[in-house]
């Protein structure tokens, strides 16, 4: 192991480095101190010693972006989408999110590509992860699920790409006619956003022009009245 190598290292070159500097002869071996073993780390323990040792190197060198914080305020990164998007991908996200510990893993995004209707192999399942996956850790947070989203709306994403049919088919609306890209698609999702106020105000419209058609029929109806007696009188 690396931990025994380097130790051993050490021993020769203290050994090396007193016979230079020309120590009188060692005791005899029964008047020695023994020396305490060199401590031996779990394989575990020296594979993630090792795997963080690497991951640092790499983002020194450029090689990688660090980890962010898993913290975030999604209205703030994501402005470009309102509070009701950002809330109805909140509530798909932790619909397919099984194991409620706040990541969509492998098997949770296949479960709900397979429930979407557009399933994919292993390796594609591997590369939608991959293609937002800022921390590399193989799965999917809430902020990643949201990127999948801003690509889309960005047009980053290929139109017959495994995140773009995640894109499209997590949303009610995608059947709506003219729903063709990225673009196209958000623009749909705003207009069934908005389809409820837009009633409300067609609603009002029309409520205001009967009373203005009906205030025209009074106006109407008192102006024969004043004519009426002018003539009568």
């Amino acid at each position: 192991m690396a931990s025994e190598e380097l130790a051993c290292k050490l021993q020769r070159r203290l050994r090396r480095e007193e016979a230079e500097a020309g120590d009188p002869q060692p005791a005899p071996l029964a008047a020695r101190v023994p020396e305490p073993p060199a401590p031996v780390l779990p394989a575990s323990a020296d594979a993630e010693l090792s795997a963080q040792l690497s991951r640092r190197l790499d983002i020194n060198e450029g090689a990688v972006r660090p980890r962010r914080c898993k913290v975030f305020n999604p209205y703030t990164e994501f402005p470009e989408f309102s509070r009701r998007l950002i809330k109805d991908l909140e509530s798909k996200f932790k619909l397919y999110d099984a194991g409620r510990d706040g990541f969509i893993d492998l098997m949770e995004l296949k479960l709900m590509m397979e429930k979407l209707g557009a399933p994919q192999t292993h390796l594609g399942l591997k590369s939608m992860i991959k293609e937002v996956d800022e921390d590399f850790d193989g799965k999917l947070s809430f902020r990643e699920f949201l990127l999948i989203f801003h690509k889309a709306a960005a047009g980053e994403l290929q139109e017959d790409s495994g995140l773009m049919a995640l894109a499209k088919l997590s949303e009610i609306n995608v059947a709506l006619e003219g729903v063709k890209g990225a673009k196209d698609f958000f623009e749909a999702k705003a207009q069934a956003l908005s389809s409820a106020s837009k009633f409300e105000a067609e609603l009002k419209a029309e409520q205001d022009e009967r009373k203005r058609e009906e205030e025209e029929r009074r106006l109407r109806q008192a102006a024969f009245r004043e004519l009426k007696a002018t003539f009568s009188t």
